[in-house]
């Protein structure tokens, strides 16, 4: 009940829109046509049930487990930012670097970028290590479940997306997010980079 009591409908609103803007669902869809190439599917359910699961535990126990484990926010983040780097990488020059086993094809694409750390990535988890501090954990829960939901549906209405835009469109969102998705990486890893560079013991 004392869940129930601090809900607040503006608090969720002003989470549900913070978080929307940083998983940045729409802005992936160009990514989650390319893996869904390479793997011939994607799992939406998966993707979503595995990213709010990351998200969850991460907002409970977030700090907890890099303290446990000698890794700073920083680094997390930075190691978030390779991997996105090397994920536009692909999109805008048309190469290959992640390989997909085939026998495990878009279940492991649908965890593995796709869960983490396109949807529930570096910015979203530091974002929730920031907002816990702000907000009630009630609102917190709901508005990334809400995000979810927007998530699920987007995924699940990959193929007609796909359909509506053609090979030609696809190929240029592809790499016109590819660039976007770079400068992200590039400005997440410059941002976290000093912060890491100055903790680490000399």
């Amino acid at each position: 009940m004392e869940w129930f009591k601090a809900f607040n409908i503006y608090q969720f609103g002003t989470l549900s829109i913070v978080l929307f803007a940083v998983i940045d669902i729409i802005g992936s869809i160009p990514l989650i046509i390319e893996l869904k190439r390479k793997t011939g599917e994607i799992h939406p359910m998966r993707a979503t049930m595995v990213s709010f699961g990351i998200m969850l535990v991460f907002l409970f126990l977030g700090e907890s487990i890099l303290t446990l484990i000698g890794i700073s926010v920083e680094a997390f983040a930075v190691a978030g930012a390779l991997v996105l780097f090397a994920m536009a990488l692909e999109m805008v020059l048309g190469v290959t670097l992640f390989k997909v086993e085939e026998e495990v094809g878009g279940k492991a694409a649908s965890v593995v970028p796709l869960a983490f750390p396109v949807i529930a990535g570096s910015g979203s988890m530091t974002s929730l290590l920031s907002l816990r501090a702000e907000y009630a954990t009630v609102n917190i829960i709901a508005a990334i479940l809400v995000n979810m939901v927007v998530v699920y549906i987007v995924l699940r209405l990959t193929g007609k997306m796909e359909k509506w835009l053609g090979k030609v469109g696809i190929a240029i969102l592809r790499k016109v997010f590819g660039i976007i998705l770079l400068a992200m990486a590039v400005k997440l890893f410059s941002a976290n980079l000093p912060e890491l560079m100055s903790a680490t013991p000399k």
